[in-house]
């Protein structure tokens, strides 16, 4: 997870022009999706997170769930057992606050302030993380896994961050996003696709706490 988050090319005269439109349409893309997410109170989402790591020759595939209150900065990450989707390995809770980092296989979790920096990404705006910070530029529609998308490039306007892109594919129909590919400066691709997406569900109201109660024999490290 920690991972995870997260060229200059000068033209003239008519490609140019081209371009200026493509950024007008993307932020026309982007604004009906803000609008469509900060509708909700509640979302919850499940997703799929592909690595490949060329240099390494690494390819990975995990499995796991988000669910976050946005306006509040409150989050629950679940990410599956890789051998066993059943089975929890390990959640990341925050109540706005607090973050818990769980480890189940450890019986530990370690309890720190939420980073508010900007160089950490905030599960809890993960949908909504390109509207500061970024140049974004329409490129098309693509056809992936059977839903129309739009495809927007996104670039960081700090040269300094680990990737150098992040491509969303917008779905066409819903307005919201199918999936994102990262581009890291080193050649690696990150790749989360959401697999399904319920707004506003009902859930317990300490879905985001960790109550060491509910969980006899774990070991709560408070580094903050």
């Amino acid at each position: 997870m920690k991972k995870t988050l997260l060229i200059l090319l000068l033209f003239t005269g008519t490609i140019n022009a081209i371009y200026a439109q493509k950024d007008v349409q993307a932020k026309k893309i982007l604004n009906a999706v803000s609008l469509k997410y900060r509708s909700y109170h509640l979302i919850k989402a499940d997703f799929t997170f592909l690595l490949d790591d060329p240099q390494a020759q690494l390819k990975s595939t995990q499995y796991g769930s988000l669910i976050t209150e946005p306006k509040l900065n409150k989050f629950k990450v679940s990410i599956f057992d890789p051998t066993n989707k059943a089975n929890v390995a390990e959640e990341i809770i925050s109540d706005g606050k607090n973050q818990w980092t769980y480890v189940i296989k450890d019986k530990e979790a370690e309890l720190n302030d939420l980073d508010h920096s900007e160089d950490n990404l905030n599960p809890a705006q993960l949908f909504t993380v390109y509207e500061h910070g970024y140049k974004y530029v329409y490129t098309g529609d693509e056809v992936i896994d059977g839903i129309s998308c739009q495809i927007i490039d996104l670039s960081p306007d700090d040269a300094k961050k680990v990737f150098f892109k992040i491509r969303l594919a917008i779905d066409k129909a819903k307005k919201l996003i199918h999936s994102a590919l990262i581009f890291d400066k080193n050649g690696s691709r990150y790749t989360y696709t959401i697999r399904t997406l319920t707004p506003n569900p009902k859930l317990p109201e300490n879905i985001f706490t960790f109550d060491k109660k509910d969980h006899p024999g774990v070991e709560v490290v408070d580094l903050r």
